[in-house]
């Protein structure tokens, strides 16, 4: 009779929990339970850096709204991920990383750290699997925390342990699937209805403000009609940024990435009705884009105060979806011959926001370099709208979240944790996500260097991902935050990489795009030959984002 070891049942255990999509690097902690995983059907994607297996596991979750999964070796596997997962911790992503342990068996082993303090000092979970017997039952509770908390679970189990012959009985235990609590969603107290109501009949402008909790509960449309019926304005957290996209009078992101007729919008409000959202600091721009007094607050878990600040004063416990619905369908019901639907919408302001510049500052740019809005524009323009744009971090973030007309489905930022690098590792998850999609990452140039190995992954894999770069020859939050504290640059200037031989180098296209005027034709080339690409655009570090404007130009 066949041995069985303990990693194939570990291994059994992940199928058992309907994964089928694994993003790894393999060490001496997880490569045998990577290659029974493997063996099982499970597909994979082996990164060149375990930091961004870990962020390609987070992009795939949020595109596909299943647990990532990712692995990492122990030791210096786990302290790559340090920067990962408090980005999944704050974007409430749930995660499981199998990342082994030292073996038990040596007193002294050169890769052994504390993992538990590094793991949970990043605000994610640690689970440490010492008992063979049990270790099934571990790991589908890991799955279980993952789904009911949204939070990043990371597994020890000692590769000792994981090598030891099994000599119990196989009856995995029920998947976390089956034991996970059937709920229907929350309908919002009557009494709450009527108060909120009575609020927004009583205000003169107000905007809907929607984050990914409305987009996840379906409550979009309900949004709409609240809008329109009340007369009020729509927008969007930077997450959900596009749920509207296809609306008049929606002014676009809500927060420091707010255009300017968004801003005044905001600021004019009396009103601002927050659904399904964190109410994070950068949606009201740190209380200068609207104030607490002014939220009514429609969510699962309604907050008052959120990031150090009081967010709002008005609350609703429900489903977005439920909730909104039965605000619109009290306000319907009540006639008193006000006419709300005359508030404030008007097609002079609906022109404003469809023609109008998200930024109207004036910069002088330099001969035979770029503007990066005008970039932006002319991509928006040019690519397709079903292709799926992934937006990095960093300075040039601001520039390429100003893509109207682009919709919440086909559009991923993830920035809560405020680290650049990511983007390559995110355009990868989406790309394994969305298999039948061209992938456009927007990055920078210091962001994409950070990870730049990966577009071996990228070639090996055969991903249909475009690289856009805004290529400044600097780090560009730096340098302007530099510039306008007086201090010397030196530190985050270094000239403009050759980021197509860079692509010619891993085997992929790649070129410097001089004329904007060719992005249509270089965009049906790109769609007859499939495959990646690298487009570098060099673009002044003259424009300074109104972000860095407002908080570091005195």
């Amino acid at each position: 009779m066949n041995k069985k070891y303990t990693y194939q049942v570990l291994a059994e255990t992940f199928i058992n929990e309907g994964v089928e999509q694994c993003f790894a690097l393999l060490g001496d902690a997880n490569m045998s339970w990577a290659s029974a995983l493997a063996d099982l059907g499970c597909k994979f994607i082996y990164t060149r850096d375990e930091h961004c297996a870990v962020a390609a596991a987070m992009a795939w979750g949020r595109s596909t709204g299943s647990v990532g999964v990712a692995s990492v070796t122990c030791g210096p596997g786990v302290t790559q991920i340090t920067t990962a997962l408090p980005a999944a911790v704050r974007a409430s992503i749930p995660l499981v990383v199998f990342a082994g342990e030292t073996p038990l068996s040596k007193a002294w082993y050169n890769q052994h750290i504390e993992q538990r303090a590094f793991v949970e000092a990043c605000g994610a979970r640690y689970v440490s699997l010492h008992n063979i017997e049990t270790m099934p039952l571990g790991i589908r509770d890991a799955f279980l925390d993952a789904k009911t908390n949204r939070i990043p679970v990371v597994i020890g189990v000692p590769f000792d342990l994981q090598e030891s012959v099994w000599q119990f009985g196989v009856s995995l235990p029920a998947p976390s699937s089956s034991v996970m609590p059937t709920l229907e969603p929350q309908a919002p107290n009557p009494i709450d209805v009527v108060t909120a109501s009575e609020l927004i009949r009583s205000s003169n402008k107000t905007v809907l403000m929607a984050g990914l909790g409305a987009v996840d509960s379906g409550a979009i449309d309900a949004c709409k009609s609240l809008a329109a019926e009340i007369g009020g304005l729509l927008s969007t957290t930077l997450p959900a940024r596009g749920a509207f996209y296809d609306d008049d009078f929606c002014l676009g992101i809500a927060g420091g990435f707010s255009t300017d007729t968004a801003r005044r919008c905001m600021q004019e409000a009396d009103l601002v009705i927050a659904v399904g959202c964190s109410l994070a600091q950068h949606n009201s721009d740190s209380g200068k884009l609207f104030k607490a007094a002014n939220v009514l607050h429609v969510d699962i878990k309604p907050l008052t105060l959120s990031q150090g600040r009081l967010a709002a004063t008005h609350h609703i416990r429900c489903d977005a979806k439920l909730g909104i619905e039965a605000i619109v369908a009290h306000i319907q019901n009540v006639d008193d011959g006000d006419n709300l639907s005359s508030t404030w919408r008007s097609q002079t302001l609906a022109d404003e926001i469809r023609l109008a510049p998200a930024d109207r500052a004036k910069f002088t740019v330099e001969d035979n370099l770029h503007d990066p809005r005008d970039v932006v524009s002319a991509l928006n323009t040019a690519l397709p709208k079903d292709w799926y744009c992934v937006n990095s971090s960093g300075h040039c973030s601001y520039f390429f979240a100003q893509m109207p007309g682009r919709s919440v489905a086909n559009f991923l930022t993830i920035r809560e944790f405020g680290a650049i690098g990511n983007g390559i590792a995110f355009a990868i998850g989406a790309s394994v996500a969305n298999p039948d999609k061209t992938i456009v990452l927007f990055d920078g140039d210091g962001s994409l260097l950070m990870h730049v190995q990966e577009l071996e992954t990228i070639r090996r894999h055969g991903l249909n991902i475009l690289i856009c770069v805004l290529n400044d020859g600097a780090y560009g939050s730096e340098i302007h935050k530099m510039r306008a504290e007086g201090l010397n640059d030196e530190g985050a200037v270094f000239g403009r990489p050759d980021f197509a031989a860079i692509a010619q180098g891993f085997s992929l296209e790649g070129e410097v795009v001089r004329s904007l005027d060719q992005l249509h034709n270089k965009v049906d080339q790109l769609k007859a030959k499939g495959g990646a690409a690298i487009w570098d655009f060099h673009v002044s570090d003259k424009v300074v984002s109104p972000v860095i404007r407002r908080s570091h130009h005195h």
